[in-house]
């Protein structure tokens, strides 16, 4: 199969997935959605259905969407990434470049769908929510060791499913993503997929969101700490301006995401040829 179509085969997939995937945490984390506080599960089943969606719109490809899937297919020793696609260092990178494009315009249209309310929003730290995972408690090592466990169980399971006949078909994975966010996802927000957090990442960075100033504390508001006499028509002077914020799209922790998966889907694949 001619290997453009395998790129852009992967770039729509992961875009859908995308898509799918940070709007329903747009639509439950951003104060003015509908579906504010939807909470927890809703936020998995909407990922889980994001997945099936992104598999069905790649399917001439196989269906990847997730470099940790490739790696895991490559390491498995299988000959073919789909069929009458050969797995070579050309065709690795072309899926790999089809998944980070994908991700990164697949965050840009969600971030579109939701603009007005990235505006109304306040917390930027529900922004960043919306295109990159973060973990509740901040320890890289055992970062790593959650996003390491979530690929391992998902790259074993998908490469499982070819042993297993069933009718399913990607509605399989994506009962499986469901169960992994909400038995494994609390830590870190499991992103199981280097380009599902890159991609969108990299979109925060670049895309034009406003971001809110620093609160106004009172030894910024003219005579003394009390702030009494400040302020225009008050005897004091007009209060300064405040510097802009910077944004933040937390680059400390991106390589938790992508090393952890990659390394997950990899012991996967070397795993399932003692497995399967």
């Amino acid at each position: 199969m001619d290997l453009g179509m395998i790129f852009v085969s992967e770039v729509l997939g992961t875009g859908m997935l995308i898509l799918l995937g940070a709007g329903v945490v747009a639509n439950v984390l951003l104060t003015k959605s509908k579906g504010f506080n939807g909470g927890w599960l809703l936020i998995n089943f909407g990922w889980g259905f994001a997945v099936m969606a992104g598999v069905f719109v790649a399917y001439k490809s196989g269906g990847h969407i997730n470099p940790a899937v490739t790696l895991g297919i490559w390491a498995s020793g299988a000959d073919e990434y789909a069929p009458e696609v050969a797995i070579t260092v050309g065709s690795t990178l072309v899926y790999l470049a089809g998944q980070l494009l994908g991700a990164f315009l697949g965050a840009c249209v969600a971030f579109l769908a939701y603009r007005k309310h990235f505006e109304a929003e306040p917390d930027e730290a529900k922004k960043l929510a919306v295109f990159a995972t973060g973990p509740e408690i901040r320890s890289y090592g055992w970062n790593v060791v959650t996003e390491v466990i979530g690929t391992f169980v998902l790259v074993l399971v998908v490469l499982s499913f070819a042993n297993t006949p069933h009718e399913l078909g990607p509605l399989a994975v994506a009962l499986l993503v469901v169960g992994i966010g909400a038995s494994l996802g609390g830590p870190t927000g499991y992103a199981i997929n280097p380009a599902r957090d890159l991609g969108p990442r990299i979109a925060h960075a670049l895309l034009p969101m406003s971001h809110k100033a620093p609160a106004r504390t009172p030894d910024l508001v003219g005579a003394g700490a009390s702030g009494e006499g400040a302020g225009p028509g008050a005897g004091g002077d007009a209060e300064p301006p405040l510097p802009a914020s910077r944004k933040n799209s937390d680059w400390r922790y991106a390589w938790v995401p992508v090393v952890g998966p990659f390394i997950g889907g990899i012991l996967a694949g070397v795993a399932s040829r003692f497995l399967f």
